[in-house]
């Protein structure tokens, strides 16, 4: 059985080790074949031998970080609806800011406003921003653009002042 066998696997392995002859057909065509033709003259072609690479033995590899394309910068990131030349009324101390951005906001970033300096609320994908219970006085607002987390764009900060009714005022 093993012969048999063997003899099959030496059969299959002929066709590998063919020779190719070049001919020219009736029209001047050049022509390939294993087996040359009667009564044609044939050249035989010297097949190269098969490129190889040894094996090499599998290393410990990184995978390559997948670095995201940089994204251009906002070419406007201000507030709006707010004006350092004039004080902000309001008895509550709760008032609305807009967000002028251009281009529009990128998918995965997000707004949020910074007060006196410090992160102020939730960010939002809003443009419209509320600021909630300030206490009078003189502050500074900003908005700043957040990815993941981090902020990766902010405007110029806006002095403002606020005024509030006082609770002891006479006129209440």
């Amino acid at each position: 059985m093993r012969l048999v066998i063997l003899s099959l696997l030496l059969s299959l392995a002929l066709p590998a080790s063919a020779e190719i002859y070049k001919y020219l057909d009736a029209k001047g065509n050049p022509v390939f074949s294993n087996q040359p033709p009667e009564g044609v003259p044939v050249q035989k072609v010297e097949v190269s031998p098969t490129n190889t690479v040894a094996p090499q033995p599998p290393t410990q590899t990184q995978p390559l970080k997948q670095e995201e394309p940089e994204r251009e910068r906002y070419s406007r990131l201000e507030l709006t609806g707010i004006s350092g030349d004039e004080a902000v009324r309001a008895n509550n101390g709760t008032f609305s800011v807009g967000v002028l951005i251009e281009p529009r906001l990128h998918p995965g970033h997000s707004l949020r406003l910074l007060l006196d300096g410090q992160p102020y609320g939730d960010a939002s994908k809003a443009p419209l921003l509320q600021v909630n219970n300030v206490d009078r006085g003189e502050h500074s607002l900003a908005v700043e653009v957040m990815e993941k987390g981090q902020s990766i764009q902010r405007s110029a900060p806006i002095t403002f002042t606020v005024q509030r009714a006082h609770l002891r005022s006479p006129h209440r």
